[in-house]
């Protein structure tokens, strides 16, 4: 775990990155929050190309709570039968529809909290929803964000809610919003589990990770 970098270095590299990207995307896709809550709920120990597929057609019929409980549990596996642990999150995706339906007239409600309460959705996927939904800068730290947190010395933390914590109390306000999504990018692409590609980084003068690949 790298030492926690200072303020300027920090600054400096958010600025390259905003440069580089000024409007970074989440990956996955939908076609509204309902959606987007399915596909990130769906994500879990899965890729975003892998969910995409897989919800391509999927959303085409089922994009409200009420069209996804018609299609019932056994149409939705027939959908997602190429996810892992795809059983399970249909009987979520499921569970938590109907609760959307009974409980919130079948409006994604936008509190952490309530989102957290729904079947499937930890808070990583919450945060996902916030930020990408309702621009709020929530901070969702997956395998990425964790590697490169640590890695780099931008946020590091010896679990997720320590990173998490990191990013909020040490990333300049202007950079939070999008703070989750350009470490996201940087370590699925650049900052790699096994090869990172430390010669071509963006971020490498400033980076603390010892075992650079130059």
């Amino acid at each position: 775990m790298a030492k926690q970098l200072d303020y300027h270095t920090i600054r400096e590299i958010f600025a390259r990155f905003q440069e580089a990207d000024p409007e970074p995307k989440g990956e996955l896709d939908h076609v509204n929050v309902y959606t987007l809550v399915v596909a990130v709920a769906l994500s879990a120990q899965a890729t975003d190309a892998g969910v995409n597929k897989a919800t391509k057609d999927l959303f085409k019929i089922a994009d409200t709570p009420q069209k996804m409980l018609g299609l019932g549990e056994e149409g939705l596996i027939e959908h997602i039968k190429t996810i892992g642990l795809f059983r399970q999150k249909a009987k979520n995706v499921i569970k938590l529809s109907r609760i959307l339906v009974e409980d919130y007239d079948g409006i994604v409600p936008n509190s952490r909290a309530a989102l957290q309460s729904l079947p499937g959705v930890g808070r990583k996927t919450a945060n996902v929803v916030l930020n990408m939904w309702w621009r709020y800068p929530a901070q969702a730290v997956d395998t990425h964000i964790f590697r490169v947190g640590n890695r780099s010395g931008i946020c590091p933390g010896k679990d997720v809610e320590t990173v998490e914590r990191a990013i909020e109390d040490n990333i300049p306000v202007d950079f939070q919003l999008h703070a989750h999504h350009w470490l996201i990018l940087h370590g699925r692409y650049h900052c790699k589990a096994r090869k990172p590609l430390c010669g071509t980084c963006l971020i490498r003068d400033l980076c603390k990770f010892e075992e650079k690949n130059l």
